[in-house]
């Protein structure tokens, strides 16, 4: 492979290997080629329920707090124990867009095949220092599962040559199917994101905070 067609860092370069190994897995043939996750999600074995088959087991005040002021505290999860047939559950939030919800479901499929072990849902607690924590969170296997999955979605590649041909993170997100803060999330983190500001700026474009 050639490193050119690599992030510059050693962290960056692993987490794209990973990425690629899943989309050659996906049997996608260029970098553009757009990843759909619920594709890889039956090969992860995660069954992805919708919400409201799960609502009728939830109390009211849960439902409302779901959907209403906590719908920003989760985008999804994923039920640590198998089904019978070694199947896992996940849920992933209604209320976000279907570009939020393949980066949720993206990051699930890559904790399956990067074997990590299943997170519980987090119980707070409070360490020696009197500092809330949550216990069962890895925060290795969850960078690791959110970076390989948003470069598994934006391959380094199709980010570069999509920049050198001026295109803005918003397009781009669109033809993704993904957020445009996952975009330049990914361009920041693969060090494109200052050959980005210079495109952007020298096409005028109003498509980017400075």
């Amino acid at each position: 492979m050639n490193t050119e067609d690599l992030p510059t860092t050693t962290k960056g370069r692993t987490y794209e290997i990973r990425a690629l190994g899943l989309r050659d897995f996906a049997d996608l043939r260029t970098p553009k080629d757009v990843l759909n996750p619920f594709d890889l999600a039956r090969y992860a074995k995660l069954f992805v329920v919708p919400f409201d088959k799960v609502r009728e087991t939830l109390s009211p005040e849960t439902v409302e707090h779901l959907l209403g002021d906590g719908k920003n505290a989760w985008s999804g999860g994923t039920c640590s124990q198998n089904l019978p047939n070694g199947w896992r559950l996940i849920i992933l939030n209604p209320t976000h867009g279907a570009a939020r919800q393949n980066a949720t479901l993206m990051e699930e499929v890559c904790h399956v095949f990067l074997g990590h072990k299943p997170s519980r849902l987090a119980v707070k607690t409070r360490n020696k220092r009197g500092e809330e924590i949550a216990r069962d969170y890895n925060e290795a296997d969850e960078e690791a599962a959110y970076s390989v999955g948003a470069a598994a979605l934006v391959p380094f590649v199709a980010l570069r040559d999509f920049i050198r041909q001026d295109k803005t993170s918003r397009q781009i997100a669109v033809h993704f199917n993904v957020s445009r803060e996952l975009v330049e999330y990914r361009m920041k983190i693969s060090f494109l994101w200052k050959s980005y500001l210079e495109k952007v700026k020298g096409n005028d474009s109003e498509d980017v905070d400075y």
